[in-house]
């Protein structure tokens, strides 16, 4: 009350952010905190001049969602703080220390599948995307910045397609500059993932993504999570495109079956990585050609093998 009493006043926002900063190590004050949000955002909104201000705002709303994180509670944060967060970005676009954290605190709200909507509704892709062309050095806004667009592009009502697409060239570049930093290569294939299932890729990009992500899983082979959604972006890519098929058995750097089998032996206790290596072959055998290779191959030795291993999956 004492904050929205007076909007206008800089001075009495900050002081009212600090003092419901200083609740967030009590775990009973929660409940109450989390009510806080729409308030915190609008503060922030009403003096978007004011960096300190932002910065202030960004950090106790970070805690707070942690803290719903922790306690597997989802905050479903509505259109209006979407917007507050999208009108920070713009206004901040140039600040790459503020906007790692403001990225940061995007990928925690697009967790959930509401807010995630809400975000996809104001129209944040396209900043996402520019903020993700400037800075594609920075492994933290990349991170984040892919986190969230996979969380937009797999959303159910997903009416950006011609967004989306313009999507794939600057996700492409993330993984490329970022392929030996395990943890936002595996961001990056997940959106490539999404966006492959939204059908945002054309015939001339099946061949090079496909080359793209076979790169990154041998770059990365111990990440199962990595692995696993490479490999169910690689059978998205193949059920569309014979390239892309063809681009995995003939990749310049080695044989993408070998790649298969020795990701599974990587794997063995990893239900996830053999379920999505099969998915991967399945779309693969679709196609004559590929089938004869994968037979001349043995690749029925490794499935009986994958079958045994997991005989209830």
């Amino acid at each position: 009350e004492f904050m929205q009493a007076s909007w206008d006043i800089e001075e009495v926002q900050a002081k009212g952010i600090q003092h419901l900063a200083s609740f967030v190590k009590d775990k009973s004050a929660f409940p109450y905190l989390q009510t806080c949000t729409e308030v915190i955002t609008l503060a922030m909104r009403t003096h978007i001049d004011s960096l300190d201000l932002q910065v202030q705002g960004c950090t106790l709303l970070l805690e707070i969602l942690s803290q719903a994180l922790e306690q597997g509670v989802m905050m479903a944060l509505d259109e209006s703080v979407a917007g507050c967060l999208l009108h920070t970005v713009r206004k901040h676009s140039e600040n790459e220390e503020f906007l790692s954290m403001l990225c940061t605190l995007l990928m925690m709200v697009s967790a959930s599948e509401v807010a995630a909507e809400n975000l996809r509704k104001v129209g944040i892709i396209p900043d996402l995307l520019s903020i993700l062309s400037r800075f594609l050095h920075n492994d933290k806004i990349c991170f984040s910045c892919c986190a969230v667009l996979w969380s937009l592009a797999v959303s159910e009502n997903n009416a950006d397609q011609a967004v989306l697409a313009s999507a794939l060239p600057v996700t492409s570049a993330v993984l490329q500059e970022h392929l030996q930093n395990g943890v936002v290569a595996e961001s990056a294939c997940s959106a490539l993932w999404a966006l492959a299932l939204q059908g945002c890729l054309t015939d001339s990009d099946y061949e090079p993504t496909a080359a793209l992500l076979l790169e990154a899983l041998r770059m990365n082979p111990k990440r199962a999570v990595l692995v696993k959604n490479g490999c169910l972006a690689l059978a998205s890519l193949v059920r569309l495109s014979e390239s892309a098929a063809l681009a995995v058995l003939l990749d310049s750097r080695g044989s993408g079956v070998e790649l298969i089998r020795d990701e599974y032996r990587l794997h063995l206790d990893e239900p996830g990585v053999a379920e999505a290596l099969c998915l991967l072959m399945n779309e693969m055998v679709q196609y004559d050609e590929v089938m004869l290779y994968m037979r001349s191959q043995k690749m029925e030795k490794l499935l009986c093998e994958i079958k045994l291993q997991f005989p209830f999956s």
